[in-house]
């Protein structure tokens, strides 16, 4: 799935981010001047969306089509209804790890702590799932194909111990935490993705290994994955601390259904 610009988010606010100096790559530094009538008409998009809802996003999307598949415009990004990801950071930069070193490690309340490579993970019995990616802002990107090891698998690899009620996720970032109830994290649809559309999961997208937790909004899928810790309470995330959600589950005002079954 092609993208258009990033677009990175941390505590002091907004960058939009453009290309980068010819030559190829993308430098999160790199900002697109954005004049004042496209503010106005991503806000007056922005209203449209909120009120009208999925139907109203998935218009503007064949509509606006034409316009933000054309790369370099620099607005793809910031326009709702797109059906293009976003990209966010809560730190202001995308974090690196090399996928040759990398490793996720599985420990806490566990009989067998984890320390996985990437070839690891692959080496474990795959799942794909294709589902819309909603972000709790108003922006989606339909039928989504991600690839990888699903939590309640990683879980009964490394055994979890009587007393534990919870799971947290650490970023490699540093600054990014989530969290799950063990209840929601066996769920069928609940994964650690080394793949998106086909491909490894790129840095943008918080690779190489992130979460997919399919029917909560984005901010749950912790990018640049690098722990996954066996608790025995649930812990707030990084944004639930801000004051998100901490069930997440996407509702019906979307034109999703929020039950949190199996």
């Amino acid at each position: 799935m092609s993208e258009g610009p990033s677009r990175t988010e941390g505590r002091q606010g907004v960058t939009v981010a453009g290309r980068g100096p010819a030559g190829g790559g993308r430098d999160p530094d790199y900002a697109t001047p954005i004049g004042r009538r496209i503010v106005l008409g991503m806000l007056g998009l922005g209203a449209v969306g909120i009120a009208w809802g999925q139907h109203a996003q998935s218009a503007l999307g064949r509509l606006l089509r034409p316009i933000t598949s054309v790369s370099g415009l620099g607005i793809a990004d910031l326009i709702p209804g797109a059906d293009r990801f976003r990209i966010y950071t809560v730190t202001g930069s995308l974090p690196y790890e090399n996928p040759l070193s990398y490793r996720l490690g599985v420990n806490g309340l566990v009989q067998n702590p984890l320390n996985l490579s990437l070839q690891d993970l692959k080496l474990l019995p795959a799942t794909k799932l294709v589902r819309d990616f909603q972000c709790v802002t108003g922006w989606r990107v339909p039928q989504v194909e991600w690839k990888g090891v699903l939590l309640r698998d990683l879980l009964d690899r490394a055994g979890v111990q009587p007393g534990a009620v919870a799971l947290s996720f650490i970023s490699f970032d540093n600054a990014y935490t989530e969290s799950l109830t063990l209840e929601q994290a066996r769920r069928s649809d609940m994964m650690v993705a080394y793949e998106m559309e086909g491909q490894p999961v790129s840095r943008d997208h918080g690779g190489p290994v992130r979460l997919y937790l399919a029917p909560m909004y984005g901010y749950k899928s912790c990018k640049w994955l690098s722990t996954i810790e066996v608790v025995n309470q649930v812990t707030p995330g990084y944004w639930e601390q801000l004051g998100y959600d901490v069930d997440a589950w996407v509702g019906r005002s979307n034109g999703r259904d929020d039950t949190p079954t199996s």
